[in-house]
């Protein structure tokens, strides 16, 4: 047998134990287009992060990866959506209250969260606590000195969520007594915000940034473990004194129980190469957010982290 024989066996050979290596379920996958399910509506930071994302999956996969929109409901929709269509061509993208808080607010839930698998973590969305600047207050502290000397008489509004829970909290760590507004939709909140008709609000720091800029509405501290890069001025939590408050908006990818682990795994290195990369990071940053990277372990780990925060101020606030 010549050389050239001799080497094509070779080359043959270890070909086919590269291919051994490759799990069997993620050969060929994805075989079609990828579904990528977005609880929120077109244009939010979460839904944005998610087409930059499907734009790099598509060119690493070969195949599209298509974002559809099932805002609403605290997320219902688009777990049920993603859950009955036992598709492993379809992917969730969400927030962690899905798990970690929907058990809390609805009595029950038409889904079961176990059957929710947190694949990979994708980005961390910024929360955030502002004040009308009707009350002239320029700290937590001063808000808070104002609202214990009118007992009853200042109001506030969160979005569902983490949030709502953030605010709940506050007024139990500060002691001071607030009256909920609640609203359907959050953007006359923010407009009674800037108004001094609302004079307290929790969202999305995307949202409460331009009043914050316009001067209108004042951020007291964002409840992330780090400054927003959007409002490099604002605290944290821990800086202001209220390191109980540090809550993060993390968003990730979640896969279905029944999704082969290997196929798991496949979508989990696509993302986790995607989110390190820095053109990719300084994008999601120019969004408000911050791109997260990580595995499933630690995706995992920051979920029942925030669950076991929300449960905890769930107990203690008579509802």
């Amino acid at each position: 047998m010549n050389t050239l024989s001799r080497l094509g066996i070779r080359v043959t050979l270890g070909f086919f134990v590269a291919l051994a290596a490759i799990p069997a379920e993620a050969q060929g996958w994805p075989q079609r287009t990828v579904r990528l399910i977005v609880p929120l509506p077109p244009g939010s930071s979460t839904d944005i992060v998610g087409r930059l994302l499907a734009g790099r999956l598509a060119d690493r996969w070969g195949q599209p990866v298509i974002v559809e929109n099932r805002q609403g409901a605290d997320g219902v929709p688009a777990v049920t959506a993603f859950l009955s269509a036992r598709n492993p061509h379809t992917l969730l993208l969400s927030f962690a209250g899905i798990i970690t808080v929907n058990p809390l607010i609805h009595e029950q839930l038409p889904y079961d969260i176990h059957d929710l698998i947190p694949i990979v973590p994708v980005a961390d969305n910024f929360l955030g606590v502002s004040a009308s600047a009707t009350l002239k207050a320029n700290s937590i502290s001063d808000l808070v000195k104002i609202a214990k000397s009118q007992p009853g008489k200042l109001n506030w509004a969160a979005t569902p969520g983490v949030p709502y829970y953030v605010l709940l909290a506050l007024l139990k760590s500060a002691a001071i007594d607030m009256v909920e507004v609640p609203y359907h939709d959050f953007g006359p909140a923010l407009q009674d915000l800037s108004q001094g008709r609302l004079h307290v609000a929790a969202t999305g720091v995307t949202l409460l940034a331009p009043y914050h800029q316009a001067g209108t509405a004042k951020l007291m501290f964002v409840t992330n473990r780090e400054r927003s890069p959007q409002v490099p001025d604002v605290p944290t939590a821990t800086q202001v004194g209220y390191p109980e408050l540090t809550f993060e908006g993390i968003v990730g990818i979640y896969g279905s129980r029944d999704m082969p682990i290997d196929i798991q795994k496949f979508v989990a290195d696509g993302v986790q190469a995607v989110t390190t990369d820095p053109e990719f990071r300084a994008k999601v940053t120019a969004l408000g957010s911050a791109a997260r990277t990580g595995n499933s372990t630690e995706f995992a780990a920051a979920i029942e982290e925030q669950r076991n925060k929300i449960a905890a101020i769930a107990k203690t606030i008579p509802r």
